[in-house]
């Protein structure tokens, strides 16, 4: 099929490259003339693995193509994605912004019938208003070619985003009429040939169906967040509760690991939506605030556990700082619960050397300052940033740390005191080698005492 995609940021990009890899021609519009350049020339500006090696591919085969033109980019196309940003607004509300100008654009410069879908995250009625927008535009031009209007939300995961759209485990479309569901069905055919999980619905429906998901989700994190606190309270490890309750095929496994709270671009931001949604419709959103909420409280617990720790005494301390992207697999940094515990910790003083596989040059366009001062060092090596530090705080759980040599660290460390902020250590073990162990919810074991000031 012929396909533009409206976007070249992470959900258009990788939507692009997927498509083509199916054997579809793809053509995707971004304004960034830079962007648009470097993609061009097969460079990804974002990290997700695989992505630069497809994007490579199908730009040699000629299956994908970059454009700044939106009248160039739907000139032959049958199905027109939109993938751009939807941000949070000052109330909260999701920012559509972006998508009504593409709306606008496309009615004054469609010539021909086709399927315009929405897979940017959007609110109820979202879809009504772009077939609005572009059915205005079409008439004022007095063009008669019939657009019709779906919804198809993305279930991405930052770090497995290619497996998570080659494989997916359910694709959503939103759709009132069957003519173009059917296309969408088709198009999708391909992508679901070991086992049929393509569910259609309304176009409001798909839409809600997105924001109800990543709530849910940020629920089941809040709740093992804040179960996790009463634990700290009573001696019991959270780990226990955990396997305790996952075992229970109604609750499952997934989403219910105690850490230092979510980030990234889509649980916040949809929660807060969620939450102005209902407030506009009447609706007191109690369940949503409580996560919003605790989630904001679980990003000041590492701060406040070094604290603690060090009697409120920050003066010459050096903290280490393992992980600052929101989670494994990406360089984002959008709400990134690091960012909580580096600002707290910039604020009293502490020098901060962290560490990051792929988010360190992110990290240091936000910094610049701090790292021009030396009171933010930067590297990509888990042993040179513990060098002299007088605790170790694990905050993103990428694969590299999950089984360093502890005792190297140990030795490289002023004083051997580990603050576990995803759990994924045995603290028995490392209390075993010499450290002082803190996690989330957790008893805490060793007896490592914090250096005399």
């Amino acid at each position: 099929m012929r396909i533009c995609v409206i976007g070249a940021g992470y959900v258009g990009l990788v939507s692009a490259v997927c498509f083509a890899e199916m054997g579809n021609r793809v053509i995707c519009v971004e304004q960034d003339a830079a962007r648009v350049a470097g993609l061009a020339d097969g460079q990804v500006p974002i990290y997700e693995p695989g992505l630069e090696t497809m994007l490579r591919a199908h730009l040699a085969s000629g299956q994908l193509s970059f454009t700044e033109h939106l009248a160039l980019g739907v000139a032959q196309a049958e199905i027109v994605f939109i993938a751009v940003g939807t941000p949070s607004g000052e109330d909260g509300s999701a920012d559509l912004s972006h998508v009504l100008a593409v709306a606008d654009a496309l009615g004054a410069s469609l010539q021909r019938s086709c399927i315009v879908v929405d897979k940017s995250t959007v609110p109820v009625g979202t879809g009504e208003r772009v077939a609005q927008r572009i059915n205005n535009g079409l008439r004022k031009r007095g063009q008669s070619c019939k657009v019709s209007v779906a919804s198809n939300p993305e279930f991405l995961k930052e770090g497995s985003a290619i497996d998570d759209f080659m494989r997916p485990d359910r694709v959503i479309i939103g759709c009132d009429e069957p003519e173009a569901a059917e296309v969408l069905r088709r198009l999708y055919a391909p992508f679901l040939r070991n086992h049929e999980r393509l569910l259609c619905m309304s176009l409001r429906a798909a839409e809600f169906s997105k924001y109800a998901a990543n709530a849910f989700l940020a629920t089941k994190i809040s709740f093992i967040n804040e179960m996790a606190s009463l634990c700290a309270r009573l001696d019991v490890d959270i780990e226990e509760v955990r396997r305790g309750i996952g075992s229970d095929k109604r609750i499952g496994t997934h989403f219910i690991y105690a850490g230092c709270g979510y980030g990234g671009s889509c649980f916040p931001k949809d929660v807060r939506a969620l939450i102005r949604t209902a407030e506009q419709e009447g609706i007191e959103p109690g369940i949503l605030r409580a996560v919003e909420a605790r989630n904001a409280l679980q990003k000041t617990l590492l701060f406040q556990a070094l604290r603690e720790h060090f009697s409120g005494y920050w003066q010459g301390r050096v903290v280490a700082l393992w992980g600052l992207a929101f989670k494994p697999g990406t360089d984002d940094l959008r709400e990134a619960p690091s960012l909580v515990l580096l600002n707290a910790l910039l604020a009293v003083g502490v020098t901060v050397q962290a560490c990051d596989p792929v988010a360190t040059t992110a990290l240091a366009e936000r910094y610049s300052q701090a790292i021009d001062s030396g009171q933010l060092r930067l590297s990509t090596s888990p042993y040179t940033v513990v060098e002299g530090a007088d605790a170790l705080v694990l905050v993103t759980e990428w694969k590299q740390f999950r089984q360093p040599d502890f005792v190297r660290v140990r030795g490289l460390m002023r004083m051997p005191v580990l603050f576990d902020g995803r759990n994924i250590y045995d603290a028995a073990h490392l209390a075993e080698l010499g450290f002082l162990y803190r996690g989330i919810g957790r008893p805490a074991q060793g007896h490592c005492k914090a250096s005399a000031a």
